[in-house]
């Protein structure tokens, strides 16, 4: 692996392609930072050795150029976290910009306009991709949330920097964590996953049957399997098309000797709100009209002790509607669990939107692991494919 550590950066112009794509409000400033900050690493490790960076990204899915995804919203917030003046250019290519990434000083930064104003980068156009390259001396990938697009700025552009085409710190950390799971991992290796659908998901528990030995199944993905197996789910949202896929995956996952623990009780409600009335059910017995939307106070015990005996542990998706505070407390309380697993040795890589999400809002981010910053990217990697940005830095 091509490692900023394998390289020396000094009076080189390096073209650094981050994900600044961050959420915005009302008043256009940035509510989360997390992304800006994980690039951060890179960016200083380059500027103390004496290079300049030359910093692109996609913002949002605009339609052509607009101020709306203009990057001059999150320009301020950069050059705060990053501690320095950022120069900004309003494009990504062209005679202007090549003026302003010559005129570079060592330790200086550029942000460029949002790449996605030209639509040849998702198409990730060969000559798009070449006017880009014009812009540096050596090549940089640190955007692990587009890894798995084959786009100009992430995958093309790699071919014009043969021999200075690198990982960023963030690059290497998510790949390095990702093959702790499904490769290094010391056992045993428990995988959680959740989320709304069987449909989403049957991929990446396929490919992961071989390298676990316990999943939890959380989430509206339950009702899926417990219908498959005679059970009533009364509301609960289900995939009644796939209950063969669902036994057939307990077939394979018990071939294997793989354990698959569901709940064995459930939070159960008469409609979707806050306020709904609530009750306890066992998860194969849910009445009509009533709809499963947590895990139940059995389950997390259980669920607890699963987590407390597993060395590496994989959460993706959380086990119920956390986003409403009254069917949040089984999520909360696996979060905690991995907490505590974590805190007594166990690695834990926590990834996919949902569970990323889940793990910011109850404070427990600094308490795991690793915690992914690609929803997508990471979901790929389970699947295990190779993603076309990571190929292009290894080809």
């Amino acid at each position: 692996m091509n490692t900023l550590e394998t390289a020396n950066f000094k009076n080189e112009k390096v073209l650094i392609r981050v994900d600044f794509n961050v959420p915005l409000n009302d008043q256009n400033q940035v509510t989360d930072t997390t992304r800006i900050l994980a690039a951060k690493p890179t960016i200083d490790y380059i500027r103390a050795q004496g290079g300049s960076c030359i910093l692109m990204t996609h913002f949002g899915r605009p339609k052509g150029k607009s101020l709306e995804f203009s990057l001059t919203h999150i320009k301020d917030t950069v050059s705060e976290i990053l501690e320095t003046p950022v120069a900004f250019c309003n494009d990504c290519i062209g005679e202007e910009v090549e003026k302003a990434a010559a005129s570079l000083v060592p330790g200086g930064v550029l942000l460029l306009e949002n790449v996605r104003f030209y639509e040849e980068e998702t198409q990730g156009d060969f000559e798009f991709a070449k006017a880009l390259a014009k812009l540096g001396t050596a090549y940089v990938n640190d955007a692990f949330g587009t890894a798995h697009r084959a786009h100009a700025s992430t995958t093309v552009i790699a071919s014009f920097f043969p021999n200075k085409k690198y990982f960023g710190k963030l690059l290497e950390n998510e790949v390095q964590a990702i093959d702790k799971v499904m490769q290094t991992g010391e056992k045993p290796v428990l995988a959680i996953i959740g989320g709304a659908k069987v449909s989403s998901k049957i991929t990446i528990i396929e490919s992961m049957l071989d390298t676990i030995d316990d999943l939890i199944i959380g989430g509206g993905m339950v009702y899926t399997f417990v219908h498959a197996q005679g059970g009533t789910v009364g509301e609960s949202i289900c995939e009644p098309e796939l209950a063969d896929v669902a036994l057939n995956l307990l077939e394979k996952a018990k071939a294997k000797g793989v354990k698959v623990h569901l709940p064995s009780d459930v939070i159960i409600a008469d409609n979707f709100s806050n306020d709904a009335q609530t009750k306890i059910a066992p998860v194969a017995a849910i009445p009509d009209k009533w709809m499963a939307l947590d895990a139940g106070p059995d389950s997390r015990i259980y669920f607890d002790q699963i987590v407390k005996q597993s060395k590496t542990i994989l959460w993706n998706g959380p086990l119920g509607v956390f986003e409403l505070e009254t069917f949040a407390k089984g999520t909360i309380a696996l979060g905690q669990s991995i907490a505590e697993a974590t805190a007594g040795g166990a690695f834990s890589l926590v990834g996919g939107g949902d569970s990323v999400a889940a793990v910011k809002q109850f404070d427990l981010a600094d308490q795991m692991s690793y915690v992914s910053t690609g929803g997508g990217a990471m979901l790929e990697s389970l699947e295990g494919k190779e993603l076309p940005g990571i190929k292009a830095l290894k080809d």
